[in-house]
């Protein structure tokens, strides 16, 4: 079974069909093809991510990274070159291309290649608005209280 019924969240949340989209992709992708190239995805510090891809034999000119609509989007097709005869022929120069969902909030800061390791650098940056406020309690000084003036008045009325 590779479907999950969302159904119940969506009778109290709002907002969150991306999530079901994503589930769905996962459960539903070809596994046969998310196995080149090998990745690794690190975490660096709490806010700080790391993406890298075993790319060898790729150049600067063949990779193409695009982020759009929080879905990052690596793809990789080398340069025609003449036929060599090979004996063994075990380093895989095909094309790719690897997706990644990203969280919001998460930004693509910087990429590179470096001894056949494409690393993607990424980072939450999360909105001054959006991140958790101290609210501070005002003590105000202004305390209602009788002056004395009114309370000699108050017996006197009392009294009479």
């Amino acid at each position: 079974m590779n479907s999950i019924d969302l159904t119940p969240l969506y009778r109290s949340s709002i907002g969150f069909d991306r999530l079901g989209a994503l589930l769905d992709s996962a459960l539903t992708s070809d596994s046969s093809a998310t196995g080149y190239p090998p990745y690794n995805i690190e975490v660096l510090d709490d806010n700080r991510y790391a993406i890298a891809l075993a790319v060898a034999g790729f150049e600067e000119s063949e990779l193409d990274i695009n982020v759009e609509k929080g879905v990052l989007t690596i793809r990789g097709e080398r340069a025609k070159t003449e036929e060599h005869k090979y004996l063994h022929h075990g380093i895989a120069n095909r094309a790719f291309e690897r997706k990644f969902n990203l969280a919001d909030y998460i930004e693509v800061t910087g990429a590179d290649l470096k001894n056949g390791l494409l690393t993607i650098n990424l980072v939450k940056e999360i909105p001054e608005a959006m991140k958790p406020k101290k609210i501070s309690i005002n003590q105000n000084q202004n305390v209602l209280e009788h002056n004395s003036e009114n309370k000699a008045n108050e017996k006197g009325n009392e009294a009479a």
